[in-house]
């Protein structure tokens, strides 16, 4: 059997790119809810402090595990020494927390934090673009792995690797080095079969973010102009048993490729229309029960 672990991200408690959205909901009351509910661990968030004696100190008394953190990169911007040398503090910090994943996203021309684009101006590369960006990108990768940790690129609406084009074209041009974070949200709405990626790609999957797609809602966000942030804020994203996913064909594949590491919940909604601990909760059910009857355990 695989061996996993289920996390949890605390934006849908407090959203990172959206401070109005639960931001003056106290961390310590984040981490009892998210020790409560049953996760072993938590990704980084904006708030959390970035000592990491300070921080492991707040972790350990809730029994929680630092799972890794997202990082923002700029490679289409800078060559790969000058990224290496940019992530230096983030890698420290999670290398300190005894982190496992370095979660790595290209956002130099990303829109999906601007609430004046539209989702349907997401940037793309032209072709003759990619060999350098993954060039690089596999340089940072190698350099990250030499460290301990797996690099997971998250692709994510409203950047260069936003559909199943940009996805085929990311892959042929890095190194096995550049894991993913499969994030099963992000791939419907890009147009990705997460199934897909995880049986032609399994090599390649090395973090799992798990949420659920309101498809109607979605495509009528996109419609009718709406930014990546307004969609959030209209309830596109929820969390697994509450949208259109089958997680339990999910699970299954996951157990198909042997994966073993974490999978988190990360599921923003606005936190005063759902509440973070109530819809944490049925997601991780739903994780378990599924896995479970997948032998993924």
């Amino acid at each position: 059997m695989s061996a996993i672990r289920f996390g949890v991200s605390p934006i849908a408690w407090s959203n990172d790119d959206m401070p109005e959205l639960g931001g003056d909901t106290p961390l310590d009351s984040i981490l009892a809810d998210i020790r409560d509910v049953g996760f072993e661990g938590v990704e980084l968030g904006g708030r959390f402090p970035r000592d990491a004696a300070t921080l492991g100190l707040l972790l350990g008394s809730y029994g929680l595990d630092l799972i890794g953190g997202w990082y923002s990169g700029a490679l289409l911007l800078r060559d790969a020494d000058a990224e290496i040398a940019a992530l230096q503090p983030h890698l420290a910090l999670l290398k300190a927390m005894r982190s496992e994943v370095f979660v790595f996203a290209e956002t130099s021309n990303a829109i999906h934090g601007d609430r004046t684009q539209a989702m349907t101006a997401t940037p793309s590369l032209d072709a003759g673009d990619w060999p350098r960006f993954g060039e690089r990108m596999t340089a940072v990768a190698d350099y990250v792995e030499s460290q301990g940790l797996k690099f997971a690129y998250h692709h994510h609406l409203g950047t260069v690797v936003e559909s199943l084009h940009d996805l085929d074209a990311f892959l042929r041009h890095t190194d096995e080095s550049v894991g993913l974070t499969l994030d099963t949200g992000h791939a419907a709405l890009g147009g990705i079969d997460p199934l897909l990626v995880i049986r032609k790609f399994p090599e390649r999957i090395a973090h799992v973010h798990c949420k659920d797609v309101r498809r109607d809602t979605f495509a009528l966000a996109r419609e009718n102009g709406s930014s990546f942030l307004d969609g959030v804020l209209a309830g596109m994203f929820t969390v697994p048993g509450d949208g259109s996913l089958d997680y339990a064909a999910i699970m299954r594949a996951l157990q198909g490729i042997d994966y073993h590491g974490w999978i988190v919940i990360e599921a923003e909604q606005d936190p005063a229309i759902a509440d973070p601990r109530t819809y944490a909760a049925l997601g991780l059910a739903t994780l378990r029960r599924e896995a479970a009857q997948a032998g993924l355990q």
